[in-house]
């Protein structure tokens, strides 16, 4: 049995984010920076700059205006906001080298840009400003199975067997048979990153949301985002009745289960254009 801390610490070397991340995120945690340095920073790398202007002006923002320089993106959107971007635009790349014979990343990277939109979604339906930056959050629900598929590939494989067909928590299974769940990793890896407090409490406590503190609201969104997106990765072929939300999450979200449908749909229309931001070599597969 291993902790999560120590899976995450064994593929450490193989789960580094780029140095503009870690660049821009040092700007941005540095009190005396200016929308001036974090922008010079991401000058400094074009295809980041490209990626950055290309999402902001795509629909998952829905800007009345076209955006066309760094520089008006930074001060438009935020240092935190701009930050939380270069994460998304750049996680992709960071597990393009990892071991891959039991995961098909396309599909993988497909469920996770699904989730990202969808939080975003049921965020902006409840009224919440910024609802965009849920996307990254939702986006990074699923990360702790790539490091499980990693570390310990045969027991997260038969986990994800064992808890389908027995229709268990997959969490549990994985708690029973690994020592710790990928809610535990995922969250682990976002605090080794050094990735803002809510994103790791969302994906830490997405099965829990009550446990989730002040972060209580990132985590059902994170929650009810990961509900709709496991209902439309089930089978076509199966009965795919709706899964149960947590009481907890619906109410402190206020969020209507019977708006899931319609949050499906909007977000698998905007799926492929978002995944060439995110992991393009998935629109090939």
């Amino acid at each position: 049995m291993a902790s999560a801390q120590e899976l995450v610490q064994s593929c450490s070397t193989v789960f580094t984010l780029p140095e503009i991340y870690t660049h821009v995120r040092d700007i941005v945690d540095d009190p005396g920076s200016t929308m001036d340095d974090l922008t010079n920073a991401l000058k400094l790398d074009p295809a980041i700059s490209a990626r950055l202007l290309k999402i902001v002006n795509s629909p998952l923002y829905g800007l009345p205006k076209q955006v066309d320089s760094i520089s008006r993106a930074v001060n438009l959107m935020g240092m935190q906001s701009i930050s939380d971007l270069v994460a998304a635009t750049t996680i992709g790349r960071t597990f393009t080298g990892m071991t891959a014979e039991l995961i098909d990343l396309s599909a993988f990277w497909r469920k996770s840009v699904l989730c990202a939109l969808l939080a975003g979604k049921i965020a902006k339906i409840g009224g919440i400003d910024d609802s965009e930056r849920f996307f990254v959050e939702g986006l990074m629900r699923d990360i702790g199975h790539l490091v499980l598929y990693q570390t310990t590939p045969k027991l997260a494989q038969s986990a994800m067997v064992e808890a389908s067909y027995l229709g268990s928590s997959l969490a549990e299974v994985e708690q029973a048979s690994i020592g710790c769940d990928f809610t535990e990793v995922g969250a682990e890896l976002i605090r080794f990153w050094n990735m803002p407090a809510p994103i790791e409490q969302a994906v830490r406590h997405q099965l829990n949301p009550d446990a989730a503190g002040d972060f209580k609201l990132n985590a059902s969104i994170v929650h009810l985002a990961g509900n709709i997106t496991d209902h439309a990765d089930m089978d076509s072929g199966r009965d795919q009745q709706w899964s149960p939300c947590d009481p907890f999450a619906l109410s402190y979200t206020r969020f209507n289960p019977d708006d899931r449908p319609i949050l499906l749909k909007e977000a698998q229309t905007q799926l492929q254009e978002t995944l060439s931001f995110i992991y393009p070599m998935a629109l090939a597969a």
